[in-house]
């Protein structure tokens, strides 16, 4: 038996357990807590005494990035859609793993599926789905060409509500394979629920205290060097309700297509 072919074995069975179980996945499976408050600012240099309360999340473990060296997009969105490792997998219509590039500059990172998600299985598709193309776009990104969209929780929860704590840590591995496989050169992440999964934050923070700076989201000890930066904003749906919040809004696109133009990708 390959290593490879173990280590998929070892999965189906704690799955398996999970499952046996009370329905979830294991604590280990969970994001793991920040070590200290290590924000940036604008610029992406430390913030010297930041408090905003983002962790030095350490979210890929060397063994998810040693894992990722074999993964395909194709394998795990297959492993997303036969997921049953939380209630949310068993109700809904379709699950959305994500699209957009195989090599993005920009890794877009939602919360969850809503309806119109759930009914078509892609992310982003309805009226906030439209204005978020809009907004890439301001910016000379596309999801088809650069970008790739994803979400924290990829099946819809009941009645579009905020997932859950144990729903977010159930998907927590495939966001880490998501991220390793693709590499992304920033993450972008829209609302408050995406930026704190993302950050490890114990507390929930708004959109209002971490948009306007970068953090840096570390690939784990075995992981690249310089960790990828991410920036957060307001979700679409948000600017769709209150039109005050389009400006800062934009003041986040514009600092993030400043930094892409600073890191001059060889990918652009």
């Amino acid at each position: 038996m390959t290593l490879e072919q173990k280590k998929s074995l070892a999965l189906f069975l704690d799955r398996a357990a999970a499952l046996l179980g009370d329905g979830y996945l294991r604590p280990g499976e969970s994001f793991d807590e920040p070590d200290a408050a290590d924000g940036t600012v604008a610029d992406g240099t430390v913030a010297d005494g930041d408090t905003t309360g983002a962790g030095n999340t350490d979210d890929i473990t060397a063994a998810a990035v040693d894992t990722a060296a074999g993964d395909t997009m194709e394998g795990i969105a297959a492993d997303i859609r036969s997921c049953r490792a939380c209630p949310l997998g068993t109700g809904k219509t379709y699950a959305v793993p994500g699209e957009g590039a195989d090599d993005p500059l920009v890794l877009v990172l939602g919360e969850g599926p809503g309806q119109d998600e759930d009914r078509t299985g892609r992310p982003f598709v309805g009226r906030a789905g439209q204005l978020l193309d809009r907004m890439l776009a301001s910016i000379g990104l596309r999801r088809e060409e650069n970008c790739f969209i994803a979400n924290v929780v990829k099946c819809r929860p009941p009645e579009n509500r905020d997932p859950e704590p144990t729903e977010i840590a159930a998907c927590a591995p495939f966001l880490r394979r998501q991220i390793g496989r693709l590499k992304p050169r920033i993450i972008l992440c829209v609302g408050r629920i995406a930026a704190n999964a993302a950050l490890g934050n114990a507390e929930m923070q708004s959109i209002g205290s971490l948009r306007g700076r970068f953090y840096p989201y570390r690939a784990g000890p075995e992981g690249p060097e310089s960790p990828v930066p991410l920036i957060a904003t307001y979700h679409p749906s948000a600017l769709l309700r209150n039109e005050d919040l389009k400006r800062p809004a934009w003041e986040d696109l514009k600092l993030l297509r400043s930094r892409l133009d600073a890191l001059n990708p060889r990918r652009s």
